[in-house]
């Protein structure tokens, strides 16, 4: 259980003074921050609202069910308001901005602008909002089970903050208070950035001996094992290497390297059961920011979160639009065998069907500037220019677009990407079973004649060899005699 929550001032201090202006008779949005499991804190760096939907409606609205009943006067009326929310277009903005966030920075609840009698009326609504939004964000670190609910009230103006139980059974109950203060957050952190190269080389099985068959399954179990690499890799932080409990209180942007330990990933398969090899390869530049008190150890447990969400978040990408927009011709570079359709979706293309080598790039990670010098994120398609990302900047992260080109961060030079190769294009130690059955079939043609060919030429150079010895000792009785 989380036993405090700090909030930026300046954040905080900024949206009050908005809506109190605009005075909305609702409005739900996301909590952006930090969770500490040293601590057992909460840093909020930012709350965004959410969105218009598609319908340009909000996502939050007060309802009123006896406002068509005239008996009813004003007062009772009011007592009876409560909040509806577009849970699913909120937990959807939430899967969204969670792919912008880098190390360590999450999803970690939901804020509502509401008066006190709307709230108490709407608790099972607003802990069903917050479940969605942890299901469609979620925070791995600590094995946190609850989340942030703050609410705004303005009649009167106070901060109510509680924590959310996920349970599978939410009650009245399933809400508890949370001890809230605002201050300097951001001041204190100090920033973490780490250029990771990776290339993992794994196996693609014939039929019916793998699970993972289809190209996103694939994928996402490459992934997984380098998650499983990175969780014992060890760490430099500018150049020393990290321990546990050590902290960090030097200024600057530090330097992070992994030492990933050596063949660590190697699969053990039979040769008959492999029909090609998957080579998964690139650079991930990831960010990570740490308070000052906590460990240093911290700051690499997040890089490495953050690595594999990455690469996690460039996949899910792929698969949505590939699988949104299946009817293009997305053939995997144009190198698909005759009996896989190309109207197929990429994410569902067979691997182990693929006749050609085939490869495919991943969607580039940039940055852009956020707060007090931290970074947010997106990715873009090698046809994309960084305007995309100043689109997603206003419309998911009610933020400024930067104006100034140069101050995004375009730090991945070599493209991540993976690629197929079948073992009759690539020159290993390994046979297919397609290779073995006609090896074979050569074996019993003219194979036959090949090696008794092979046989006589070994018995002509063991007689050769006997005739030059014998000449040798030969020569060396002649000698001496001569001498004697």
């Amino acid at each position: 259980m989380v036993k405090g929550v700090v909030g930026e001032e300046t954040r905080f201090q900024s949206l009050e003074d908005r809506l109190t202006q605009s005075s909305p008779p609702a409005e739900v949005g996301l909590l952006i921050g930090k969770f500490s499991p040293t601590l057992d804190r909460i840093f909020l760096f930012d709350l965004i609202p959410t969105p218009h939907n598609d319908s340009g409606e909000p996502a939050s609205s007060i309802t009123n069910p006896d406002k068509k009943t005239a008996s009813k006067s004003k007062s009772q009326s009011s007592d009876s308001s409560s909040l509806f929310i577009d849970k699913d277009w909120v937990s959807e903005h939430a899967r969204q901005v969670s792919r912008m966030l880098v190390g360590g920075i999450k999803v970690v609840g939901v804020y509502v602008w509401v008066s006190d009698v709307a709230f108490k009326n709407s608790t099972i609504m607003l802990c069903q909002t917050v479940k969605g939004v942890a299901d469609a964000a979620p925070v791995s670190e600590g094995n946190w089970g609850e989340r942030l609910l703050l609410q705004i009230c303005y009649g009167p103006r106070r901060w109510n903050c509680r924590n959310c139980s996920l349970s599978s059974n939410i009650t009245s109950s399933s809400l508890r208070p949370c001890d809230f203060k605002m201050g300097k957050v951001l001041s204190y952190f100090q920033t973490f950035r780490c250029m990771h190269n990776f290339n993992l080389r794994l196996p693609i099985f014939h039929d019916d001996t793998s699970k993972f068959q289809t190209l996103s399954d694939v994928l996402r179990h490459a992934i997984s094992v380098h998650a499983k690499e990175l969780s014992d890799a060890k760490a430099l932080i500018d150049g020393k290497l990290v321990l546990d409990n050590e902290p960090c209180s030097s200024d600057g942007v530090h330097e992070v390297e992994l030492l990933i330990p050596f063949l660590n990933s190697i699969e053990a398969c039979s040769q008959r059961d492999v029909s090609g090899i998957l080579s998964f390869s690139g650079t991930i530049c990831s960010f990570a920011y740490l308070n000052s008190k906590e460990p240093i150890s911290q700051a690499v447990t997040d890089i490495k979160g953050d690595i594999i969400t990455s690469l996690q978040s460039r996949l899910d990408i792929i698969r949505d639009e590939t699988d949104v927009d299946s009817g293009n011709d997305h053939d995997v570079g144009g190198q698909v065998s005759d009996d896989v359709s190309v109207e197929k979706p990429v994410s569902q293309l067979v691997l182990h069907l693929l006749r050609k080598e085939c490869s495919l790039p991943f969607p580039r990670r940039v940055f852009a500037p956020w707060l007090a010098g931290t970074y947010v994120c997106d990715y873009l398609q090698p046809s994309e220019t960084v305007e995309v990302l100043k689109d997603h900047c206003m419309e998911l992260l009610s933020m400024k677009a930067p104006t100034d080109v140069s101050t995004i961060l375009e730090p991945e030079k070599e493209v991540i990407s993976f690629k197929t190769k079948s073992f009759w294009d690539i020159a290993v130690p390994f046979y297919s079973g397609i290779q073995l059955k006609e090896d074979k079939k050569k074996l019993n043609g003219r194979g036959e004649s090949s090696s008794n060919k092979s046989v006589k030429q070994g018995q002509i150079s063991v007689v050769a060899a006997g005739l030059i010895l014998l000449l040798s000792i030969l020569v060396g009785l002649v000698i001496f005699v001569l001498k004697g």
